[in-house]
């Protein structure tokens, strides 16, 4: 990758802005991590925009927070500011409930669901986005792992439990999802900024991965695994990654393999 291009960090101070930023600025890259309330976000060039912010866990607990940080501010910056591209961080989560994974597929959400505020305020960034008429991209992210993860998601959960040497599944052994690894997200974002198109791309790892096979990895470290009795079969669908094969490669990295060295990377710093 070349140098001298120019980042903005919208949300920089999270999991995968501070990764971001790292790696951008070993590529070459000067970056700046904006505050939200940060008056340069309409004053100065932006460059390539990277926006990042959003709210995970506890959006059912701060749904007004929720849309501020997908919505509010987002279309604050599509109309006042200057940027030569802006790349929306989505979610993997919208296809929960629909019957295929492109980045075409029609989408199932129902307002009266209060799960379903999340999928809402990221199709309605995702829409402003696209309806802006500015150079924008969408990235619908699978679930992020690496070192220093938030607390606050299942994986963390599962591996700070190991770290004890036992952990009880809340969910059933056949329940499964989608990993991509950060170091795979911080690769492909300025990949797919700096190609010279608009549009939404799937950004995963293209396989989903079950409690009983992340169980069986940790029972290989000594960790002692159980589930709980009648759990939940909580199965999200497996993402079609086509588009994101055909015009940037093949993730490099895959949970599978690199959950050994996730449990003792945990077991050194917790």
């Amino acid at each position: 990758m070349s140098g001298a291009a120019h980042a903005s960090l919208i949300g920089g101070q999270g999991f995968i802005g501070r990764h971001l930023q790292a790696y951008l600025l070993e590529s070459g890259w000067s970056c700046y991590v904006a505050e939200r309330e940060d008056a340069a976000l309409y004053q100065a060039d932006l460059g390539h925009v990277f926006y990042c912010a959003g709210l995970t866990a506890d959006f059912r607990q701060r749904p007004y927070a929720t849309v501020e940080a997908h919505v509010q501010l987002l279309a604050s910056i599509l109309q006042q500011s200057r940027f030569t591209t802006l790349t929306y961080l989505s979610s993997t989560r919208v296809y929960a409930g629909a019957t295929a994974t492109d980045e075409n597929a029609s989408l199932a959400v129902r307002s009266h669901e209060p799960g379903d505020l999340y999928n809402l305020s990221k199709l309605l960034g995702e829409s402003l986005c696209l309806s802006s008429q500015r150079p924008v991209r969408v990235v619908r992210l699978s679930n992020v792992y690496g070192e220093n993860m938030s607390g606050q998601n299942f994986l963390s959960e599962v591996l700070a439990a190991a770290k004890q040497g036992s952990v009880r599944f809340r969910s059933a052994p056949h329940s499964q999802k989608d990993y991509i690894a950060v170091q795979d997200v911080v690769h492909y974002l300025p990949l797919i900024a700096l190609q010279d198109k608009s549009g939404i791309y799937n950004l995963a790892s293209g396989r989903n991965l079950s409690n009983a096979e992340i169980a069986a990895s940790l029972r290989d470290q000594g960790v002692d695994c159980d589930f709980e009795k009648d759990a939940p079969v909580i199965t999200f669908p497996v993402i079609d990654i086509a588009k994101l094969r055909a015009e940037f490669g093949a993730p490099q990295h895959d949970l599978a393999n690199d959950l050994p060295q996730l449990y003792s990377h945990y077991c050194e710093t917790l």
